[in-house]
Parts: C-alpha cells; sequence; structure tokens
C-alpha cells in the first residue's frame, strides 16, 4: 500500500553532493605514483544531458547512433573537478588507456541511470 511509504525526514540526502569527491588513479602498473583528480557527483539533469550526449538521433532516416566518445568527454569536462597535476580537458582525453580506464571506473556512469529506470516502478 501506497500509504504504508515512510516518507523522508532528511531532505538532504536527495541533493548530488556539492564537495567533489578525491580519487587517486595510479599512472602505471609498475608505478608508484598517482594522480590525483577530484570528481563531482551530478544531478539528475547532468545525467540527462549526458546520455543525450551518448544518443545521436537523426531525424530525417530515424537511426539512433551511440556515441560514447562524445559521453566521455561530457564526463570529463562537467564533472572532472581539478587534477593534481593540472590536467586540461584536452589533456585527460589523451590519457593511456591504463589510467583513462581507471578514469572511466571512476567517473559517474549515466548508463547505471538507465538500469534503474526499471526497478523504479516496482512498487
Amino acid at each position: 500500500m501506497l500509504n504504508d511509504k515512510k516518507i523522508i525526514k532528511d531532505k538532504s540526502v536527495l541533493f548530488a553532493l556539492t564537495e567533489p569527491t578525491l580519487h587517486y588513479v595510479k599512472v602505471a602498473p609498475e608505478s608508484d605514483e598517482y594522480l590525483k583528480v577530484w570528481v563531482k557527483e551530478p544531478t539528475w539533469l547532468e545525467v540527462d544531458k549526458a546520455m543525450n550526449s551518448l544518443m545521436k538521433i537523426d531525424a530525417k532516416t530515424q537511426s539512433m547512433d551511440i556515441d560514447l566518445n562524445a559521453m566521455f568527454r561530457y564526463m570529463v569536462e562537467n564533472f572532472v573537478v581539478k587534477t593534481e597535476p593540472h590536467l586540461s580537458v584536452l589533456d585527460i582525453l589523451r590519457l593511456t588507456p591504463y589510467v583513462g580506464n581507471q578514469l572511466k571506473e571512476i567517473l559517474p556512469n549515466p548508463l547505471d541511470s538507465m538500469s534503474g529506470d526499471e526497478e523504479k516502478n516496482e512498487d
């Protein structure tokens, strides 16, 4: 029953974190050096914008292309707050696959929000 649902008391848990989270990314498998990366948590609207950057729909042909590169660029531009040492967006996009794969793991994943859509209306 809907009336049995517990209503939230602390509304602050509803909002995206305002402070970015610090992550340490190893620069190479045998290295003891790390890149510091601060990543902010997205709002629901930012996740939606990231999804829009992922999907390119051609109105004429009704076809849809998925552009992961555009999505990752959007994620880097909007969710990597800073790095130490300082790297520009272009620098981040040129990282080695080893470092880039770690970065993908710590960036918010807008595709996760799609899988949550099926679960949200189960009650």
